[in-house]
């Protein structure tokens, strides 16, 4: 069945799986807030698999799980489960204050130990953490009172960030250990802000405000998170009053909504759109690499795809992030393009052909933006293929090296560590990365562990001009988050595109 923008309306009006159609709009009469989310939720266990470095799924779980650390909107770190961290003298140790009257969900209290636990288990390589290597240079674990020690195995000078980034989530030992995996993801429980009170896989969960949050109750008694990846969908849902929020529409619909009865916010944020390239095949002639790169016009497609929404860049760094460095450019030039494919014998009488993988509506516009670059391709001698998947199939074929030679992704990195941009996302023995040559990992293998903070930095801009010189990605753009809501609800944007529940308030 073939379902244009009218139909999609009609039928989330008429056959809304919960029965709330014609929700109230008043803030005094919102008992439950309704959120349409762009993502379905594959496991309740943010620490192991996939889908623990999706980054558009940690706002989910940060309702029901806290992090060792907080972070704030603007994205700095603040006492959370863990209120005082920091290493000892010659950084052979890190200790941890634990905070002290926090309860889980079921009630049992929360302790040092389920600290130490959770940290154990993410640096155990056999329970799945798919940032294991990160986790696994602490060991020895001890705990004393409300303080957590652990010796430094390996120096990561990013640890600390860790603690409020991805897999960076405090479980409970007694009752994951009495329960198992299975029973946790049956009865998810955290010390989160929220607590799982239904969950119909692949359509929606209801959570239940946890009264007793260290952090403060949230405002909002119950939130329902529907899952609906499709754009047009969320468009629909709100427009229709079937959502109180919604996030990730096609920024001509925001700016038409946000003209109307519907308030809108739109920030940048930490997410970057990104496109992967696997040396294989063609992509291991750098001429067609920086062919690629040069023939896109990145400033063209913010202004006419994304309404203008958008920072063109050029490095795996946004201008929030530490070693972003500006002078670090590769500009649009089609001349250029062209000669460094000729050199190579393609042209557009001869093409050079590959294909490139992209989601359809996860972000906005994705598919659009691949459209666009595929036709300035073309024009130069590249003949590319689009392969539409979900972002499922995304992760599960780059942590088993097997993407296409080009791939769009949005890279979330929170904390704005080169580590966590550059870093995962070029180096080869990472999971995460699909680029394996020798001259890149020689480069990046000293800057895991330098001490020296501004060294550290230094190193990774070099990284980016030598990753820029060389066409082993191509970086397009920071993203600007838009998100919709009723008059009726405020929201609070975190710079990490997290959408955040206990972060909403209804309007005086």
């Amino acid at each position: 069945m073939k379902l244009n923008r009218r139909s999609l309306l009609k039928y989330s009006v008429a056959a809304t799986a919960l029965g709330m159609a014609g929700l109230p709009l008043r803030a005094q009469d919102i008992d439950e807030l309704v959120i349409a989310y762009n993502v379905t939720l594959p496991s309740w266990d943010p620490t192991v698999g996939p889908s623990a470095v999706n980054p558009t799924i940690q706002g989910i779980y940060q309702s029901v799980f806290d992090q060792f650390i907080l972070q704030m909107p603007d994205l700095k770190p603040a006492p959370g489960l863990v209120t005082e961290w920091g290493w000892n003298e010659d950084r052979s140790k890190i200790h941890l204050t634990v905070r002290e009257g926090v309860a889980w969900h079921d009630g049992s209290p929360f302790t040092a130990e389920d600290v130490a636990w959770s940290l154990a288990r993410a640096a155990n390589p056999d329970t799945g953490n798919p940032i294991n290597f990160v986790w696994s240079s602490l060991t020895n674990f001890q705990v004393e009172g409300n303080t957590v020690t652990a010796d430094v195995k390996q120096f990561d000078p990013t640890i600390f960030k860790w603690m409020y980034f991805l897999t960076g989530y405090v479980l409970p030992k007694a009752y994951y250990e009495k329960v198992g995996a299975e029973g946790f993801e049956a009865a998810p429980i955290g010390t989160g802000p929220y607590m799982v009170e239904k969950f119909e896989r692949n359509a929606y969960v209801r959570l239940k405000a946890n009264e007793g949050y260290w952090g403060g109750a949230p405002e909002f008694k119950t939130v329902t998170i529907k899952f609906v990846p499709d754009a047009a969908a969320r468009v629909a849902e709100v427009e229709s009053g079937n959502s109180h929020v919604t996030l990730e529409m096609p920024y001509e619909e925001y700016d038409r909504l946000r003209a109307g009865q519907l308030t809108g916010i739109a920030t940048p944020v930490s997410d970057i759109g990104m496109i992967f390239l696997n040396d294989i095949d063609v992509m291991l002639d750098p001429n067609v690499r920086k062919a690629a790169a040069h023939a896109i016009d990145k400033q063209l497609i913010i202004d006419r795809l994304l309404s203008g929404y958008g920072v063109k860049i050029d490095t795996l760094e946004t201008p929030e992030y530490e070693a972003y460095d500006p002078s670090i450019t590769v500009p649009y030039d089609v001349a250029l393009a062209t000669e460094l494919l000729a050199a190579s014998g393609y042209g557009p009488d001869n093409p050079v052909k590959f294909t490139i993988q992209t989601t359809k509506g996860f972000k906005p516009k994705d598919y659009e933006m691949i459209q666009a670059i595929v036709g300035m391709w073309r024009k130069v001698g590249i003949e590319a293929e689009i392969e539409v998947y979900e972002i499922a199939k995304h992760y599960e074929l780059r942590a088993a090296d097997q993407l296409a030679p080009a791939a769009f992704y949005n890279w979330g990195n929170s904390v704005g560590d080169p580590t966590t941009s550059t870093g995962f996302a070029m180096f080869g023995p990472s999971p995460h990365s699909v680029w394996d040559s020798p001259d890149l990992i020689e480069k990046i293998v000293p800057l895991w562990g330098e001490p020296d903070e501004a060294k550290r930095i230094a190193g990774w801009k070099e990284v980016d001009r030598y990753i820029a010189e060389n066409a082993y990605v191509i970086p397009l753009l920071q993203y600007v988050q838009p998100v919709l809501s009723v008059p009726a609800v405020i929201v609070t944007p975190h710079a990490s595109g997290a959408l955040l529940p206990h972060l909403m308030k209804r309007a005086s």
